[in-house]
C-alpha cells in the first residue's frame, strides 16, 4: 500500500457517536441519525485491523503515527478492544514508534484502565469544564444527574496510576465569565497541558432538519448562514467573550507559568510569533489533514465535518492514503485559506489567526461579505493583546533562552 505524500492524522470514534453522558452542547451525539438506529455502535475486529494497518503503512516517513481515540465515548468499548488496537500496531508497525491518545470524559476509569493506560504509555485527555458547578451545567448523564464526582474519581485513578494526562474544557456563554476560576480549578487537580474549545452552535438549519438534526451543518456544507444570536444556541459562546477569557488566563501565565504549565493555544501562538509553519488545525493556514473515522470505517474530512456532504470515503473499500490526498480532501484543506473574506485577509493578526475553525465562519464582514469567524472578535483581541509578551518570549528562544525569562521581565 503506498504511503501519502504528507503525514495525516485520523481521529478514531469506535464506539461512533454512543456516550454514557448527554451533555447538552454536545455536537456529536445526534450523529447516530445518520446511520441505522438498530445499528451496533461498535467497530469490529476486522475493521479495527484493516484500520491499523493502514494507517501505519499510508503515513510516510519515519515520524510517529499517532493514533486518537476518540467518541463519543471510547471507553465504552472495553479495555480488550484497546489490548488488541496495540497488539496489532505491534504487529503491522515495522518498527514504527507509535504512540496513542485517548480523550474520555473520565467517569468510567477504573483501576483496570489504569493500569492498561499506563503500561501502554496512552496519553489521556480528561474532559472537565472546571469546578464542580461549571462543569455539572452542561455534562450530565443520560438521567441528567451531574458527573463532576465522577470525573474526579476518573482523574485520581490516572494520578495513582501515574498516567500522563491532560485536560479538555469546553467553554460556554456562561463558564467564559469564569476564566481564572476555570484555571486555577485545572491546575489544582495537577493538569500541566490545558486545552480550551469554544462551543459555538447554531440552531438547525434546512439541510439539518432533512437529516433530523437539531444542530446547523457547517457553512462549508449548506454555503454560509449568519451572525444573528437567534440562530446561535443559547449554550454558545458570544463572538467578542471568548477573547476577554483568554486575556485574563494569558495574564496571570505569563507571569507565573511560563514552562510549567502548557496551554495549547499560548504554545501555538508562540510558534506563530517564531514564524514556524502548522501548528493545530485551527489556526493553521489551511487543513484537511486531520480526518474523522466512523465506528463502520466511513472516513470524514473533519470531526466537525461528519455529514453525508464530507464523507470521503470507507477504510474497508477505499484505499486510506488516496482518500487523504484525494481532491475532495485537498480542496477541502485549501478552501479554509481560499475563502478567507477581504476582511481576513487585510487583518494585522492573519498570521496567527488565519481564520479560525471553518465551521464557524458563518458571520458577515462590517461590508456584507460572507465567511467571517463568529469568533473574529476574539481572536483579534487575543492575538493583539499578546503581541508584546510573545516577542519577547520569541527573541529569548531565538537567543537560545528560557521563554519562561518573560516571567522575570514582566514582574
Amino acid at each position: 500500500m503506498p504511503a501519502a505524500s504528507s503525514p495525516f492524522h485520523l481521529m478514531i470514534k469506535p464506539a461512533g457517536s454512543a456516550c454514557n453522558l448527554d451533555c447538552s452542547y454536545c455536537f456529536y451525539l445526534e450523529k447516530e441519525m445518520l446511520y441505522d438506529r438498530g445499528a451496533r455502535f461498535r467497530m469490529t475486529e476486522e475493521t479495527l485491523e484493516k484500520f491499523v494497518r493502514d494507517y501505519i503503512a499510508a503515513n510516510p516517513g519515519d515520524a510517529p503515527v499517532v493514533f486518537g481515540w476518540q467518541g463519543g465515548e471510547p471507553t465504552l468499548m472495553g479495555v480488550e478492544f484497546y489490548r488488541r488496537a496495540v497488539a496489532l500496531q505491534k504487529q503491522y508497525g515495522a518498527g514504527r514508534v507509535i504512540e496513542n491518545a485517548f480523550q474520555t470524559n473520565g467517569t468510567r476509569l477504573d483501576d483496570e484502565w489504569g493500569a492498561f493506560l499506563k503500561e501502554n504509555d496512552f496519553l489521556v485527555g480528561v474532559s472537565i469544564d472546571g469546578p464542580r458547578a461549571i462543569h455539572d451545567r452542561y455534562r450530565v448523564d443520560k438521567g441528567g444527574k451531574p458527573t463532576w464526582d465522577a470525573v474526579m474519581r476518573g482523574v485520581e485513578v490516572l494520578k495513582k496510576h501515574k498516567v500522563e494526562f491532560n485536560t479538555l474544557t469546553c467553554v460556554t456563554r456562561e463558564s467564559v465569565q469564569k476564566p481564572l476560576d476555570i484555571y486555577r480549578f485545572l491546575r489544582g487537580i495537577g493538569s500541566t497541558f490545558l486545552q480550551f474549545i469554544p462551543i459555538v452552535e447554531r440552531r438547525p438549519d434546512a439541510r439539518a432538519r432533512d437529516w433530523k438534526l437539531s444542530l446547523a451543518t457547517p457553512p462549508g456544507a449548506t454555503g454560509g448562514g449568519d451572525d444573528d444570536d437567534v440562530r446561535v444556541t443559547p449554550w454558545s459562546v458570544r463572538g467578542g467573550d471568548f477573547g476577554h477569557f483568554l486575556n485574563a488566563i494569558f495574564d496571570r501565565w505569563v507571569r507565573h507559568d511560563v514552562g510549567r504549565i502548557h496551554v495549547q493555544l499560548f504554545d501555538v501562538a508562540l510558534g506563530k510569533w517564531l514564524g514556524l509553519p502548522g501548528g493545530i488545525c485551527v489556526h493553521a493556514e489551511t487543513c484537511g489533514r486531520a480526518l474523522a473515522v466512523e465506528h463502520n470505517g466511513d472516513v470524514y474530512s473533519c470531526d466537525h465535518y461528519v455529514y453525508p456532504d464530507h464523507r470521503v470515503g470507507n477504510l474497508m473499500a477505499d484505499d486510506l492514503a488516496a482518500i487523504a490526498d484525494g481532491a475532495a480532501q485537498t480542496d477541502f484543506g485549501r478552501a479554509k485559506r481560499d475563502t478567507l473574506p477581504r476582511q481576513c485577509r487585510e487583518c494585522p493578526v492573519l498570521f496567527a489567526c488565519n481564520g479560525g475553525c471553518p465551521k464557524h465562519r458563518f458571520a458577515h464582514t462590517a461590508d456584507g461579505e460572507p465567511g467571517l469567524n463568529h469568533l473574529c472578535a476574539s481572536y483579534r483581541n487575543f492575538f493583539t493583546h499578546i503581541d508584546g509578551p510573545m516577542r519577547r518570549m520569541a527573541a529569548l528562544y531565538r537567543a537560545g533562552r528560557a521563554p519562561a525569562e518573560v516571567m522575570a521581565m514582566l514582574g
